[in-house]
């Protein structure tokens, strides 16, 4: 039986997800139709007629590491949760720092009581602020000020919006001008000489890191929050002729 023998709704929702997993672990149709034995057009045209064995999928989902029933778990979330704001939201959210700094907190499964005690905040500051990430579809303020998330575990933050560019333009000096030797610290900086091919194949082991990473959050978003502690995390690949060492190349060497 293939998906397209299901109701269209669902079939259009699977597909969605199917789509969403493969670019959240940074792999193509061409990465998808090598694993399947396939040309890349008959990967296309079977995402497009949405004409999938139950084979396939789950051949899709040994490419991905995950397991068929990981990907109707993403089914379930994705039928009513978040995966990303729009622009105009994050916009909102970095015109606000406070409201940006509650937000984080909520997404990590704060309790409005862990933001009392953390920051200077009273609880009407701290309300009106939870209100208003409840009209923007993040969390469901429940009763006694309880709070429900409303994003999926691989919420992300729009690539090159205005977060990731408040996080470059704001706190990106004050984030790499530190030592990072603590015990729960760590600076790796790499250089190296990588074919197109491989630095793609890099690129795609990064978002997997930086999937995995999302899990284990998500792990432990249950474990009361003096267990916890906040990390950032920063992955980033980028061609090494730049600052000190672009002055150092000849002109035609620079582009």
């Amino acid at each position: 039986m293939t998906i397209a023998e299901h109701p269209m709704q669902q079939s259009n929702a699977l597909i969605k997800v199917i789509k969403q997993a493969l670019k959240q672990h940074g792999l193509t149709y061409q990465q998808v139709a090598a694993h399947l034995g396939l040309t890349e057009a008959s990967v296309k045209r079977m995402f497009s007629q949405q004409q999938f064995t139950l084979a396939r999928i789950e051949s899709i989902c040994q490419l991905m590491a995950l397991d068929f029933t990981d990907l109707l778990r993403l089914l379930e979330q994705a039928q009513w949760q978040v995966t990303q704001l729009t622009e105009q939201q994050e916009q909102q959210l970095t015109e606000d720092l406070t409201l940006l700094v509650v937000a984080v907190s909520a997404l990590n499964h704060w309790t409005m009581q862990d933001m009392l005690q953390w920051y200077q905040l009273t609880p009407s500051e701290c309300l009106q602020k939870l209100i208003k990430l409840d009209r923007l579809k993040l969390i469901e303020l429940l009763p006694q000020n309880r709070i429900k998330l409303k994003v999926a575990p691989n919420f992300s933050w729009r690539s090159d919006g205005p977060i990731q560019r408040f996080f470059q333009q704001q706190l990106a000096t004050d984030f790499i001008h530190h030592r990072f030797n603590g015990e729960q610290e760590c600076l790796l900086v790499l250089n190296g000489m990588l074919s197109v091919s491989n630095n793609v194949v890099f690129q795609r082991k990064l978002k997997r890191l930086a999937h995995e990473f999302n899990e284990l959050v998500q792990q432990d978003s249950q474990l009361p929050l003096s267990q916890r502690h906040g990390s950032s995390v920063v992955l980033a690949l980028r061609d090494w002729r730049f600052g000190a060492l672009q002055r150092l190349l000849r002109q035609d060497n620079l582009s």
